[in-house]
């Protein structure tokens, strides 16, 4: 039986946790002398006694954590950190719908990046910093963070690791789960710093550069101007923000082994990253090539554009320098793929990630030598890496799964009334948690807003099982999770 006081214990630390974040909104709010200062206060002290509440039912609970639980702890976490962190869009007024507020919040702990505000530049600054901060918590886990920074709030760490963890393969920098766990966030920090640096030299202002780099880190796309990084109209910008997008979306141990270790032949041999780099380039080229013949393009401002877009799409960030939702509708067909593809695990990336591709392109190869020679033993290897069957099990599993959930969701959608180009971008846009969509109705640059309350409730659920890969949310419905011990 699933033992409820540990997970009541857990939640209501990492409550504490969020309120201390909020705290941090409270100065924003203090330096700009702006009206949501109450919203945060208020809502900072209802998490804290929501948090004492918790800890309270959980008293006397252990800290030896089943893998049936971790499932639960994070599932339950994420969830409860939305509902609380709403609660400063409803107070402050500035969000007076449940459902869009949710919406709102669950789109920025899982750095989807899609919102329902259509002017976000009348928002005062420490909404605006809310919104970024939770997609950068989000980034690398709400949980994960919590093993980081203060491990003993967490039991049964590498349980919870492996139900938060994208990607089949769970590796670590370190035997020690909490030393990768520092190693990583010191990573994602750096990157955040020399992103906010970057775009503060290149001519944002202390706050836009704090948020930018956040929400450009984190892979979120939530941005502090109705246009994006479009409003600042600058071409090193741009430059900039490709490059962080880009690092965002690798594998966080492989950046560790390149940039701090020296070791750049790792690059040219991990197969993930090949794949990664290859898409990047191919779609850039043949997007660019159709701007200049179709759209009157320059080559520059081809390349730009469309190599920010296809980095934008394919590491799930949703920042946009140009309407994607002008350009000739088979590039549409290009950006999906990469929405669907992402780019690598152990990123901050979502999407289906290019690890899965990597060994299902291993697995297809595989069955063409198994025709030819029946009798032969062909093991799935990743970087000269066997993988075992159950993973491939599990790959094949995630990705009929994830094929299903798109396909239903789109059927749903188009059954309550959304055209139906949008309703499948739609799907895939929260599964993968992307952001943006490729329609005409809910472009790149427009927000979710019009869509039905049923819909946004149903985004809230794909985003959040997009996040967690979808199989740790679904095992919670299954009948064998709470009858077998």
């Amino acid at each position: 039986m699933v033992d409820f006081k540990i997970l009541y214990k857990i939640v209501g630390r990492l409550l504490f946790l969020e309120a201390a974040f909020m705290l941090c909104c409270v100065f924003i709010a203090l330096w700009h002398h702006e009206d949501d200062l109450i919203a945060f206060i208020a809502s900072m002290l209802l998490t804290i006694v929501a948090g004492v509440m918790f800890v309270f039912f959980g008293r006397g609970a252990g800290n030896n954590m089943s893998r049936k639980e971790a499932y639960l702890v994070v599932t339950v976490t994420w969830v409860v950190f939305s509902i609380f962190g709403m609660l400063p869009f409803l107070i402050s007024g500035y969000i007076t719908n449940i459902t869009d507020a949710y919406f709102e919040t669950m789109s920025g702990f899982t750095t989807t990046g899609a919102t329902i505000l259509d002017d976000v530049e009348c928002l005062p600054h420490g909404i605006l910093f809310w919104r970024s901060l939770t997609q950068w918590i989000g980034g690398l886990g709400i949980v994960f963070f919590t093993i980081a920074i203060l491990p003993s709030m967490v039991g049964g760490s590498m349980k919870v690791f492996s139900a938060e963890a994208t990607g089949p393969i769970k590796s670590k920098m370190h035997p020690r789960l909490t030393t990768s766990a520092k190693w990583l966030w010191s990573i994602y920090l750096a990157l955040t710093i020399a992103c906010g640096v970057s775009y503060w030299l290149a001519g944002m202002d202390w706050f836009d550069s704090l948020n930018y780099s956040m929400t450009t880190t984190a892979t979120g796309g939530f941005s502090t101007h109705n246009d994006s990084t479009l409003h600042f109209n600058s071409v090193s910008i741009d430059y900039i923000s490709i490059l962080f997008q880009f690092l965002s979306g690798m594998n966080f141990i492989l950046l560790y082994s390149v940039v701090f270790k020296g070791q750049l032949r790792n690059l040219g041999k991990n197969s993930e990253f090949k794949l990664y780099l290859g898409i990047v380039l191919i779609a850039t080229a043949w997007i660019a090539s159709l701007l200049i013949w179709n759209c009157g393009y320059d080559i520059e401002k081809a390349l730009r554009c469309s190599l920010y877009q296809v980095v934008s799409f394919i590491t799930t960030t949703g920042l946009f320098n140009d309407d994607a939702a002008q350009w000739p509708h088979l590039t549409w067909v290009i950006l999906g793929v990469c929405m669907f593809i992402g780019s690598c695990a152990g990123s901050t990336s979502g999407g289906f990630k290019c690890i899965r591709g990597v060994m299902i392109v291993k697995i297809i190869q595989n069955e063409f030598r198994r025709m030819l020679h029946p009798n032969a033993v062909l093991p799935v290897k990743v970087n000269g890496q066997p993988i075992p069957q159950a993973t491939i099990y599990a790959l094949l599993s995630f990705f009929a799964v994830f094929i299903l959930m798109c396909l239903v969701t789109a059927t749903i959608m188009i059954v309550v009334g959304v055209d139906h180009v949008n309703a499948i971008t739609i799907s895939l846009s929260c599964v993968s948690n992307v952001g943006p969509t490729l329609g005409t109705e809910i472009g790149p640059v427009m927000s979710w807003s019009g869509l039905p309350d049923v819909v946004k409730w149903l985004c809230s659920l794909l985003m959040l099982m997009g996040r967690l890969e979808i199989m740790t949310v679904l095992v919670l419905f299954t009948g064998s999770y709470w009858k077998d011990n």
